[in-house]
């Protein structure tokens, strides 16, 4: 190690850790942009360690010799033995005392954590604190693991359909485990990238042997919605003459039941992914879930057996099940994406697949233009052109019209969190996908510095936005922000700003579908040669098209508008997003939330990659709070939303007493708790909460409020 930067190694692609002068040892993700403080009393010299010690998936390791380990946040922690037996589990308010002997201590961080030890172990956590002790000073290796994920290779198919299905069938390729665990999202590697080509070239992969293929006609709409479940249960794709899911034991399963082909698959692959989910608690995960103690005794299931059998056992097992005897337990899928069954959009499906979406080719609409419609107050009178944020700049070549190419689609939505489209034109209620910016992102560069926050804004009108967005972003003390404003900038200026790296640009302005307004004229984007900005906020009029350019040449995931928006509103907008990003929520959500408290909210769109987070969330997912009383006492539901650092089929749960682990994501309700209760929750974490149907934030709560 360096004495001069304090770093066990170079900031690459993997993990890294850092030794402060003040003591500790800070794990730092350069490519999620995570960190984590691993406190200590004394100043560590960490030293570089194998990683060949670690039962579980490790990618960098250091030793340091301490008596005890700190933590800044309580995190659900499971000492093992060194068979890899689960001894104990720990959450709030724990205390767990073992005898010497060899452990390894598994940390559910913002980065995945392991301890390698060889002494006695005393875990004692509070509400917002955990340590875990070691008796004397001792070696402890370190070991990090980011929840970045590469795919293994580069796939190419052509638009034949049995290519096609071939290619989609080494997507079970990067599957890390066949058993239930594979229900864990760090257990669930990036499918390989699919391109066309002339020829099909599967670089050498191959699905596991699990036994299962899945049939289809020679229909590449079939092939499109049946990838995810292909994926998860490393099946392969075969032709058939009709869609069937059948195991080499001679079981078989219709996938084309009463409701259609497109529904079938979906419910097929949520009860098998479901019951994974109940299984692998009699495994290396023995963890009381809310949801197998709900159904256990509607069900004539032997988990522990289940769990000991083979994929084809399981499948017998779970299927058999009617589908109406869980529904209401499922967890709310994640994300549903739309896609266009043409042959380029396969190339989008790895990307899909790695969120275990649910995949979709059925009817969109028309949907109305919001820009042709006008800008109208609340009430629906026509707003005053002096309003809009936009205003002064209109002139005979940007009037508020769309572009003959642009077209707008309303995919048929479901009751997943999210939704996705994917195909040509402009999605109502649904992001904008583009497979650049899901590229980009494979390719973003480590960063080891501090979160870069770039504000811009063009137009001294709108500071009251400018100057409470600055206040916001960089407020959370464990987080090391770099946050840069900039006023009225030209053309040249804009340029150097768009061209650098920075994790995340809040632009306040005017913009049109032929650029951003600049001191010195107009800047287009599509000029540009190359985009350093990862996120983006465009809080302008009809920034589309800008945005859209802004990925195309680098950025990963934006927010733009579709039409003319109110000042006020693009305010408090902006405003929301701004808590919302810094409290960890990714683009997607964030947007979703903050659509609610405008009512121009539905002419924000996020274009490219939804998923991408500027911060990490204090919990691992990010969480928004309701609040409703009753008599006196609250009723809270805790909706989890997912972050880079987690994805469906992680475990959540409301540190409130008796609270119970929960299959992400949902809706959690705690009944009847009282006022003190409550108030010890919303003390955790500043999470955004709704009270009376109004967005607030736990920090600014206190009892009198409620």
């Amino acid at each position: 190690m360096s004495e001069l930067d304090g770093r066990s190694k170079g900031a690459g692609k993997e993990p890294f850790f850092e030794a402060p002068q003040s003591g500790g040892l800070v794990a730092v993700d350069p490519i999620e942009r995570h960190r984590y403080m691993l406190s200590t009393r004394e100043r560590v010299r960490p030293e570089p360690a194998t990683t060949d010690d670690f039962r579980f998936p490790v990618d960098t390791a250091v030793s340091v010799r301490t008596e005890a380990i700190s933590l800044p946040s309580v995190v659900s922690v499971h000492v093992r033995d060194e068979e890899g037996a689960p001894l104990c589990e720990a959450e709030h308010f724990a205390f767990e005392e073992l005898p010497a002997g060899r452990y390894t201590v598994d940390l559910s961080a913002p980065i995945k954590l392991y301890l390698l030890v060889e002494s006695p172990i005393t875990l004692h956590a509070t509400a917002e604190t955990m340590r875990i002790e070691f008796g004397e000073e001792t070696e402890v290796v370190v070991g990090a693991r980011s929840h970045h994920d590469q795919p293994a290779a580069t796939v190419t198919t052509t638009s034949d359909p049995e290519d096609l299905m071939r290619a989609v069938s080494t997507f079970g390729s990067a599957l890390k485990t066949m058993s239930p665990e594979r229900s864990f999202p760090t257990l669930r590697g990036h499918p390989p990238l699919v391109e066309l080509g002339d020829e099909l070239d599967l670089a050498g992969l191959e699905p596991p042997d699990s036994g299962v293929v899945i049939e289809l006609p020679a229909d590449r709409r079939m092939i499109l919605i049946a990838a995810p479940l292909a994926y998860y249960l490393g099946a392969r794709l075969v032709p058939g003459d009709e869609p069937l899911l059948r195991a080499d034991s001679g079981f078989q399963y219709d996938l084309d039941g009463p409701l259609g082909f497109e529904r079938t698959v979906e419910r097929t692959l949520k009860q098998v992914f479901f019951f994974d989910c109940l299984t692998r608690t009699e495994g290396l995960y023995p963890v009381e879930v809310h949801e197998r103690r709900a159904l256990e005794g509607d069900l004539e299931l032997d988990f522990a057996a289940l769990y000991e059998g083979s994929l084809v056992d399981q499948l017998e097992a779970y299927l058999a099940v009617p589908f109406e005897t869980l529904e209401a337990h499922l967890p709310k899928w994640k994300l549903t994406t739309h896609v266009e069954p043409t042959a380029s959009s396969v190339e989008m499906l790895p990307f899909a697949v790695n969120d275990l979406a649910i995949v979709r080719c059925g009817e969109t609409t028309s949907a109305p233009n919001p820009a042709t419609a006008g800008v109208m107050e609340g009430n629906g009178a026509p707003v005053a052109e002096s309003a809009r944020r936009d205003s002064f700049t209109r002139s005979a070549s940007s009037e508020t019209v769309a572009q003959p190419e642009d077209t707008f689609v309303e995919p048929k939505l479901d009751d997943s969190l999210e939704q996705m489209w994917v195909g040509e034109g402009i999605p109502v209620n649904a992001s904008k996908a583009s497979i650049e910016a899901y590229r980009h992102r494979l390719d973003r560069t480590p960063t080891a510095g501090d979160i870069g926050i770039t504000v811009v804004c063009n137009d001294a009108t709108m500071d009251e936005e400018r100057d409470f967005i600055n206040e916001v972003y960089g407020e959370r003390d464990e987080l090391p922000f770099e946050i840069s404003v900039e006023r009225e900038l030209t053309t040249t200026e804009l340029t150097e700003v768009l061209s650098s790296r920075t994790d995340f640009l809040h632009y306040i302005g005017h913009v049109d579908p032929e650029g951003f307004e600049c001191a010195d004229g107009k800047l287009d984007a599509t000029m540009l040669e190359s985009v350093g900005v990862d996120a983006f906020l465009l809080n302008a009029c009809q920034s589309y098209r800008q945005g859209m350019a802004l990925i195309e040449h680098g950025a990963i995931g934006g927010i733009v508008t579709l039409s003319d928006v109110l000042n006020c509103e693009a305010v408090r907008i902006g405003r929301t997003l701004a808590r919302l990003l810094n409290c960890g929520f990714p683009l997607r959500p964030a947007l979703d939330i903050a659509r609610e408290e405008s009512i121009m909210g539905e002419e924000y769109l996020v274009v490219g990659d939804g998923t991408l987070s500027i911060a990490q969330a204090e919990s691992l997912t990010a969480n928004l709070l309701h609040i409703e009383r009753d008599n006196g006492l609250f009723d809270l539901t805790f909706s989890a939303h997912h972050t880079s650092r987690t994805g469906i089929g992680a475990l959540v749960v409301p540190y409130i007493d008796d609270s119970e682990y929960h299959i992400s994501t949902g809706e959690i309700r705690e009944n009847d708790l009282t006022k003190e209760e409550l108030m010890d929750f919303l003390s955790l974490s500043n999470d955004p909460v709704k009270i009376d149907g109004k967005l607030r934030w736990t920090s600014q709560i206190d009892a009198d409020d409620l």
